[in-house]
């Protein structure tokens, strides 16, 4: 009798124990529920002011990677649309035609937030503002600028972008400016200012004294290394990975990484296959490279290899940019079924990144982007619909709601009350 009882007892405990199992939620419950309580942050949208219109823009789900019913579907709460000029000549007809360029991009995004869709999104300037609008239930747009070369030599202009609502700038694109040394001089080892420029020392004193970030992603290294040194606020990567996972000049090797944590700064984690397995990403785009011709030949348009995209003009690169997400979805449909086709990087090649400089560099210095409609875009995180696909490979890692919090944003946030809280300091 004793040992029926035992039985009895030890089939109760089986039961119980698989019945606590079943009431656990699964990864993917657990992943939603942490993605709806976070603040989501992407630094990095491109945009293209022909999206903006009374006819056509963000309220409708276009063949952008980035658009307001996107947003809402993969729980994108703040999209950081930049002011993205192409580098051009160092002379005043130069500045004066970047100029236009960005102040368009500029009065685009105003024109969504205060014209377009006011009641659906809203410009954000400080951390504040993000938690407040986020407690309505809008969208949040912040604004980025990607390269400082419109502002030309009147440094007072810096002033007039943190009017406009700019709340980072990078000194330089792809390609030397009047301020810094682009990544790009890795190519050939010629350098304009082997580094900053003295015009470019000036202007980290300037943004430094109007609170808007620096952005270190695609100046050179020495650039970045004196911008340190000469920074008394933390800055920013907006969009760059690890070069220790990929080679590539524009992701930041580990004495940088780690030269930014004592910086108290954070790198954001770029979603752009190029910049995160090179191997990979090459395989798959010899493999495309003809497909992605085809469809743009049957489309109509012109495509560029990405070894090109540094040689044409700003509006042959827009068309690119403008064309990419629609040229690269239609491939990939074409291609579904064929079993040749080289793996693409997917998110879990991205939240490598992560896991890496997180252990490098702790979690309070890492942070989440996309480059969404300038050239990024992985399997998995195509579009802003896809956002959801972030937080779940993160929870399927191990990383908890509040880590979780912190590289969907609060480290990005805390870099900027910093920010702000020096200049205020330097105002007194």
């Amino acid at each position: 009798m004793r040992h029926i009882i035992g039985f009895i007892c030890f089939l109760s405990m089986i039961s119980c124990k698989e019945s606590s199992e079943s009431m656990k939620p699964s990864i993917e419950t657990k992943a939603r529920e942490i993605h709806k309580n976070v603040i989501t942050i992407d630094t990095h949208d491109d945009i293209n002011v022909k999206n903006f219109t009374d006819s056509i823009n963000y309220t409708q789900e276009l063949e952008t990677q980035v658009d307001l019913p996107k947003m809402k579907a993969g729980g994108l709460n703040v999209a950081w649309f930049i002011v993205f000029t192409a580098q051009d000549s160092l002379n005043p007809k130069g500045y004066s035609k970047a100029e236009e360029n960005a102040l368009a991009k500029f009065n685009a995004i105003h024109r969504l937030c205060d014209t377009l869709a006011p009641q659906d999104i809203e410009l954000a300037k400080t951390s504040e503002e993000v938690r407040t609008i986020h407690k309505t239930g809008k969208r949040i747009a912040m604004i980025g600028v990607e390269n400082a070369y419109p502002i030309g030599e009147d440094l007072s202009k810096f002033e007039t972008y943190q009017e406009l609502g700019a709340r980072y700038v990078s000194l330089a694109h792809n390609g030397h400016s009047q301020f810094c040394d682009s990544h790009t001089g890795e190519k050939d080892n010629i350098w304009l200012h082997n580094g900053l420029s003295k015009l470019g020392e000036k202007a980290v004193y300037e943004l430094n004294r109007l609170g808007i970030m620096i952005d270190i992603s695609h100046i050179s290294r020495e650039s970045m290394i004196q911008t340190l040194s000469l920074s008394k606020a933390p800055v920013i990567a907006s969009h760059s990975s690890a070069r220790a996972l990929c080679d590539h000049s524009r992701n930041l090797d580990d004495e940088q990484l780690k030269l930014l944590r004592e910086n108290g700064g954070v790198v954001q984690t770029v979603a752009l296959d190029a910049y995160l397995n090179i191997p990979k990403y090459e395989a798959r785009e010899r493999f495309m490279k003809e497909i992605y011709k085809q469809v743009a030949d049957s489309l109509g348009i012109q495509w560029y290899a990405v070894s090109e995209l540094d040689s044409i003009t700003e509006k042959q690169l827009d068309d690119y940019l403008e064309n990419y997400p629609k040229v690269k979805n239609i491939a990939r449909t074409l291609i579904s079924n064929r079993s040749d086709a080289p793996p693409e990087v997917d998110v879990a090649d991205f939240v490598n990144h992560i896991d890496y400089m997180v252990n490098l560099i702790g979690i309070n210095h890492v942070g989440i982007s996309s480059d969404f409609d300038g050239g990024g875009g992985i399997k998995g995180w195509s579009d802003a619909s896809e956002t959801f696909n972030v937080t779940l490979e993160l929870v399927k890692r191990g990383y908890t709601e509040s880590e979780i919090e912190k590289l969907w944003g609060g480290n990005l946030l805390r870099v900027l009350d910093e920010v702000q809280e020096y200049a205020g300091f330097m105002k007194k």
